[in-house]
């Protein structure tokens, strides 16, 4: 290769098509694919290989692959290249992502501090499930004999063994987003890899981002293409994809809400064992009191008391293995025989309605597994599958082995199963331990649920809430406080309506499979669509864990009488308040880029904007990423004077984790040269750090305006007789005068004339077409841009910012007035503004708000 760290310049995309079409086409698409490959490494400053080199970087196999169509005509797989603008050359810029290799040298200290801290962070909701399993299963199915415990732990372990190891452990655990989790995490890293996304939020050169990752040409990759075409070209699929989505976000948070309820209720309800005399109000008020410490101190748990919760779990899964233990060795070895699946069927052969019914309580052995997905950025996917296989997972199963042993001998206890099998020796200090334990699986569902809505936030489908980062050294510890108190009522709510295990237990049990049926689904697309997986495999999970889901589920909705209607209309609220978010800022998106300012009214303005150029930078802050939005001629009019420089400002998130620093701005010039105008988008992913600070941020776009310009000189250096302006504008002709004094100044390089040294610079090297010597007039002209700039910076930055008021048109059908013009209408009055959250002071924003009908 030429030059070090050189890339490839284009992003190949891969498409069949037939032999002949292939042959008619061949000729143009190579000359088109060389040139983009020329302009990207002049644009890098480096240089470009040999068409092998090229080959070889795509994986050796060459460019193209063979096929057969339905009708038997042979088809090609041929890479068509995206036609190259500004954005692409810029974007060409890419670092090498730095990622945790699992090969990293052996460290036993570091290695013991991630396993304590991911059983305190992963496992605590999935680790408190056997204080209530049997309890809300044996309520619908009354133990009558042996063969129904058996049957019983039997359908437990399997369930347990099925659902989070093998589904989400071995499974859905590498379907993470460069090691995020979650719903959105899955969604999002299927926007990546074909457009479904209905609000277009992605520019061309995102994909050139060291975070994306593209996959080599590969024979299999026809079936995965099938799929992309079919995703993106079925508006229905992207509005189903985007409903299951915000569906399974609203079980998720559902979920976050019932976990706490849960589990300190049934802690705490082992007190009645331990103080036979102890009511029940009695445990709903500990209970109480109890989740508003966990609530108000969350804050702080989520950055310096989670460095004790990890072996605090510790001891809570040596408990319960232990005791598990002690009741095999107590009452006989019995519950082994429940290794044995037939005793599954002798279960609903006994009695098919009441097992079916019984399925919803044991399906809680399994909650709290998309929560080890949903918290998974914490830690390598490594760790979390090592630390369920070796701990976890023989914990659980020695302790439901220790309460099936313990049925077995007493078959008349079918309540508080957990606490009634403990030792009456370490009966208190166990009591405590759960009590706490309770209150870490609750901790880690909150979490869960910041991270999800940080995410959702991200992709614009959710209103934009104050993030509080709690930890300088891991970026995920994050702190929603307008949800941490949402959390906190809604949880209280849930307990003074149910009081009881059993209830909050058939609404717990909902909202679990609502989240893994979702998972199923998109699981199944990434498999399709990213993975390429046989398509064995994929039948193989889709029917088998879908088709255990639904049957889970249906017997969770006959409990809706008993519980269930609360989360569901919880969850329903959930949901509107999503839908209503995205629907309205599509709406509004999409009339945004309807009233963009055309290219012929900037031509007929000129340079000057028909107004006068003040020194000084203006940064309009807009959703559109590409045109001159509407709001801008609004300035122009209202205004006396705008800035020399205009910098439409766009702050986009992308569907990446994380953007580093060096790709955060992409900018592209509007219009020709004598304007002065820019665009400039600058990215985040979903796990960057809110927005910098104001002098930070326009430190840094001014340093990245500067490096453009400069590469941009370069490039039309080499390029001479091309024309520089990235909207395709057709050359303006140079307009000059002659001021009394005998300077020349030119009209389409307003207030550029005070930087000129001398009348023998060339006017006409402002224009976007060079005339004589381009190498000349290109320095002369980057000399003269960067001082204008540096003058525009010492001038001071002003933010002009639209807030619009965004209503229905007066023809709409009726629901859409009472969406838009009231609920969506709230939702955005009482959420922050992505500019906002930078803390700009009032002297430098100018903020116009007009009506936007929609």
């Amino acid at each position: 290769m030429g030059g070090g760290g050189m890339r490839k310049a284009p992003s190949m995309e891969w498409r069949w098509v037939s032999t002949e079409e292939d042959d008619e086409g061949e000729e143009d698409g190579d000359t088109v694919e060389a040139a983009a490959a020329a302009v990207g490494a002049v644009g890098r400053g480096g240089s470009f290989g040999s068409e092998e080199e090229e080959d070889e970087e795509d994986g050796g196999g060459g460019g193209e692959g063979e096929g057969e169509g339905e009708d038997g005509e042979k088809q090609k797989l041929i890479r068509t290249v995206p036609s190259v603008d500004w954005f692409d050359v810029e974007g060409y810029e890419v670092s090498v992502a730095q990622h945790i290799e699992d090969s990293e040298e052996f460290d036993f200290g570091r290695t013991m501090f991630l396993a304590l801290q991911t059983l305190a962070v992963v496992f605590g909701d999935i680790g408190i499930s056997p204080l209530y399993t049997f309890d809300v299963m044996f309520s619908k199915y009354p133990i009558l004999g042996e063969e129904d415990v058996l049957g019983a732990l039997s359908l437990v372990l399997y369930t347990l063994i099925s659902m989070p190891l093998v589904k989400y452990v071995l499974v859905v655990l590498w379907a993470n987003d460069d090691g995020e989790g979650g719903i959105f995490a899955l969604y999002s890293l299927i926007c990546r890899n074909a457009k479904v996304s209905l609000i277009p939020n992605q520019v061309h050169s995102e994909k050139r981002m060291s975070s994306f990752r593209l996959k080599l040409p590969t024979p299999e990759l026809e079936r995965s293409i099938k799929v992309k075409e079919k995703l993106e070209s079925s508006l229905l699929l992207k509005k189903l994809l985007l409903g299951l989505v915000l569906f399974g976000t609203a079980m998720f948070i559902s979920n976050g809400v019932i976990t706490p309820a849960m589990s300190v209720l049934s802690a705490v309800s082992g007190l009645k064992v331990g103080i036979p005399n102890a009511s029940q109000g009695l445990v709903v008020m500990i209970s109480v009191v109890l989740l508003v410490i966990l609530y108000s101190v969350q804050r702080y748990a989520t950055s310096k008391m989670g460095f004790a919760l990890g072996p605090s779990l510790l001891i809570w899964f040596c408990c319960l293995g232990g005791i598990g233990i002690y009741n095999l060795s107590t009452y006989g070895p019995a519950a082994f025989k429940a290794f044995n699946p037939l005793y599954i069927i002798y279960y609903f052969g006994r009695n098919p309605f009441q097992a079916w019914l019984s399925l919803a309580g044991c399906l809680l052995c399994a909650t709290g597994s998309e929560a080890i997905f949903a918290n998974l950025s914490y830690f390598p996917v490594r760790y979390v599958q090592s630390m369920f296989a070796l701990l976890v997972l023989p914990c659980l199963v020695l302790a439901y082995l220790g309460q099936g042993a313990f049925l077995i001998a007493n078959q008349n206890s079918s309540e508080q199963i957990f606490f009634s099998s403990i030792p009456s020796g370490v009966f208190w200090p166990v009591f405590l331990i759960a009590n706490l334990a309770a209150l870490i699986a609750s901790r880690t569902m909150t979490t869960a649920i910041f991270q999800c809505l940080k995410q959702s936030i991200a992709l614009g489908c959710f209103p934009r809430l104050k993030i509080i980062h709690t930890s300088r050294k891991f970026m995920a510890k994050i702190y929603i406080p307008v949800v941490n108190w949402f959390l906190l009522f809604s949880c209280l709510g849930f307990i003074l309506l149910f009081r009881s295990i059993y209830d909050v237990g058939n609404a717990y049990a909902i909202a679990e499979l609502g989240v893994m049926i979702m998972a199923t689904v998109y699981v199944t697309i990434i498999m399709l669509l990213i993975w390429e997986t046989s398509i064995v495999k994929v039948l193989s999970f889709v029917i088998t864990f879908l088709s255990l889901e639904l049957v889970f589920f249906s017997s969770s909705l006959s409990s809706v009488g008993d519980g269930g209607w609360a989360l569901i209309i919880f969850a329903s609220g959930i949901l509107m308040v999503m839908f209503i978010w995205n629907y309205g800022s599509k709406l509004k998106y999409d009339s945004e880029v309807k009233k963009k300012l055309s290219k012929d009214l900037m031509r007929k303005l000129g340079p000057n904007l028909g107004t006068i150029r003040a020194p000084g930078l203006g940064l309009v802050y807009s959703e559109i990423v590409k045109g001159v939005p509407a709001i801008f001629g609004h300035f122009l009019i209202a205004l006396p004077a705008i800035h020399s420089i205009i910098v439409f400002v766009c702050i986009r998130n992308v569907p990446v984790p994380v953007v580093p620093q060096t790709e955060r701005f992409l900018f592209q010039r509007v219009c020709t040269r004598g304007y002065h105008m820019f665009r400039c988008i600058a990215r985040y992913g979903y796990k960057d750090k809110n927005q910098e600070s104001q002098s930070t941020f326009e430190r840094l776009l001014i340093e990245g305006l500067e490096k453009f310009i400069q590469r941009e000189a370069v490039e039309l250096s080499l390029q001479s007789g091309d024309d520089i302006d990235s909207d395709e504008e057709p050359p303006t002709p140079s307009r000059t005068i002659v001021a009394p004094n005998g300077s020349l100044y030119s009209l389409d390089v307003p207030l550029l004339a005070d930087f000129v040294p001398s009348a023998e610079v060339i006017p006409e090297a402002s224009c976007s077409t060079p005339q004589h010597d381009p190498v000349v007039d290109y320095t002369q002209n980057l000399e003269l841009e960067l001082a204008f700039i540096r003058q525009a910076k010492q001038s001071g930055a002003v933010y002009l910012i639209d807030n619009p008021i965004v209503k229905a048109r007066k023809n709409s059908w009726f629901f859409k007035k009472l969406i838009i013009n009231y609920f969506f209408a709230f939702l955005r009055n009482n959420c922050r503004r992505a500019m906002m959250s930078m803390s700009i002071p009032h002297t430098n924003v100018m903020q116009v708000r007009l009506t936007s009908y929609v």
